[in-house]
């Protein structure tokens, strides 16, 4: 099993592009995963099975606007330049 900073050393690795394709696809796979937990309040069945802890996340991050993509990529831009 590959260690998250054995991942990190191959991204390094890849050309410019390769990157920041590589951080549009996570991203987009982060936000359909966190957008199938923002269930409606009426909708809490399929909870019951998850830990306390993990239910009290759900909702808690709220997909905001196109401009939380550019802001992360504007972060990311700034941390690794």
């Amino acid at each position: 099993m590959m260690t998250l900073q054995d991942i990190h050393n191959q991204a390094l690795q890849l050309s410019i592009g390769e990157r920041w394709r590589l951080v549009q696809s996570l991203l987009r796979s982060i936000q359909q995963e966190t957008l199938a937990f923002s269930l409606p309040l009426a909708d809490t069945s399929s909870l019951v099975g998850l830990d306390p802890w993990t239910q009290s996340l759900v909702g808690v991050i709220k997909s905001e606007s196109q401009n939380s993509t550019e802001s992360y990529v504007d972060y990311l831009e700034e941390k690794y330049s």
